[in-house]
């Protein structure tokens, strides 16, 4: 079976070579919601001794995420996977690791009832919220006011707009062939011929597919991934393949925050999930090549 998956994975790569496309410059996007889900992503009345909020584990200033192994909720609670970057979700096909939410709405709500992150509870947060400010701000944008469905369409409004584009693989692709140095072409080319394309392509460089965590040699994992959803056991170790923008940002990386550098994480891919030998230099420029992915988030005001 691994053998058919090394074949496939070879196939696979002149599929995808030219199936990544560039983050566009602008999307569409309503700015009265998103300007409520903004002040709404940073309000620690969302958890449940106002101490949390979205932007406690989803740092905008930085690439998106916490830069923690695992995150740290209400009273110290310490998570148990690694936050994934906010920025450019609005591209995956699914949210969260296992895939649990369908869109960004379903994956706005999780963390607020999640003991170990925010631990509110929705039957005590809204009636507080309808007690404030909110109240009018709500019934500006929507007739019926605050529901648990109309907050989590504000802030998936909001975050909808966390996209990164213009980053200097973004203008390569937009046809400046000079944007990119020699080194960080020749790391393009060995991401592409090595394999890694296969998993990570699309307009998200990845976040569009699952795939098992060890596909080729297996590795120690503490979370059993899509299983987690579906009890199917041919579905143990799946995880969604993580988006590689602004990857220079985000560490530490996997689900488990394992390693805090890029060769590492490399090194440990090429050798888990593609079963082919890397040498240092090839390392080298595959991240020189990742670093190119860094895009410019632009807040709305």
């Amino acid at each position: 079976m691994k053998f058919f998956l090394i074949f496939l994975i070879f196939i696979n790569t002149s599929i995808f070579s030219s199936n990544i496309i560039p983050i566009p410059k602008s999307i569409d996007y309503n700015l009265n919601k998103a300007l409520l889900g903004k002040k709404l992503f940073n309000d620690k009345r969302l958890s449940s001794n106002n101490t949390i909020s979205c932007a406690s584990c989803h740092n905008l200033d930085e690439g998106g995420d916490d830069n923690l192994v695992y995150s740290i909720g209400v009273d110290g609670t310490l998570g148990n996977i690694n936050a994934p970057t906010v920025l450019n979700a609005v591209f995956n096909f699914r949210q969260f690791w296992d895939g649990r939410a369908k869109n960004l709405e379903e994956q706005a709500l999780g963390p607020i009832e999640n003991p170990i992150e925010m631990a509110h509870d929705f039957s005590l947060l809204l009636p507080q919220l309808n007690n404030s400010e909110y109240k009018d701000e709500f019934l500006k944008i929507y007739d019926n006011g605050i529901t648990k469905k109309n907050l989590a369409n504000a802030i998936a409004e909001f975050e909808k707009t966390l996209i990164t584009p213009n980053s200097k693989f973004d203008k390569y692709l937009n046809g400046d062939e000079t944007v990119l140095s020699e080194y960080e072409k020749e790391g393009f080319e060995i991401f592409k011929n090595k394999g890694c394309i296969s998993c990570h392509h699309g307009i998200n460089i990845g976040g569009n597919h699952y795939n098992k965590f060890g596909a080729i040699i297996d590795i120690d994992s503490n979370n059993l991934g899509l299983f987690n959803i579906t009890k199917n056991k041919n579905d143990k170790y799946y995880f969604k393949v993580p988006s590689l923008r602004n990857i220079e940002l985000t560490a530490p990386y996997f689900h488990d925050g394992r390693y805090l550098d890029l060769e590492e994480t490399v090194k440990t891919m090429a050798l888990v999930q593609l079963g082919r030998p890397i040498s240092d230099d090839e390392i080298s420029k595959i991240i020189a090549f990742l670093k190119t992915l860094t895009g410019k988030l632009e807040i709305i005001k």
